[in-house]
């Protein structure tokens, strides 16, 4: 019992941090992130301390925009390889099939190959038995 509530809650759990993952990953949640962390700007400069700016700048803007924007930029980039690997996938299955032709066809060529073969030697065992009767 213990066993399936945790896994409705391990399940529960990933969906939500699916969710919370695809929200913040946006633009539009880096600049909704940009305004929030805009309002506490002008307190910083008043205190005219720069390790508060700094701080400021490091530990509110920069950890709460840039966050959205590299999920956003990884999303971006994924997508591309996502699409190079669909291409190299049709590109091989494109490939693939004409290989599968060839092969019929080099197929095809060697059976028309061994009949030719065949009616050669034919004609050669006749054109040898004429000899040999010719010459007794």
């Amino acid at each position: 019992m213990e066993e399936v509530h945790m896994n409705a809650l391990t399940k529960f759990n990933k969906m939500v941090a699916a969710r919370i993952t695809t929200m913040v990953s946006t633009m539009w949640c880096a600049y909704l992130f940009a305004l929030i962390a805009l309002i506490s700007l002008p307190g910083a400069i008043r205190t005219h301390d720069t390790i508060v700016i700094v701080s400021w700048v490091a530990q509110t803007f920069l950890q709460l925009v840039l966050l959205s924007i590299i999920m956003v930029g990884q999303n971006v980039q994924s997508e591309s390889v996502e699409q190079k690997i669909n291409e190299t996938h049709e590109a091989s299955l494109g490939e693939f099939e004409i290989a599968k032709e060839s092969r019929m066809i080099a197929n095809k060529e060697l059976k028309e190959l061994k009949v030719i073969s065949q009616e050669v030697h034919r004609l050669l065992r006749d054109i040898e038995g004429r000899v040999r009767s010719s010459q007794k």
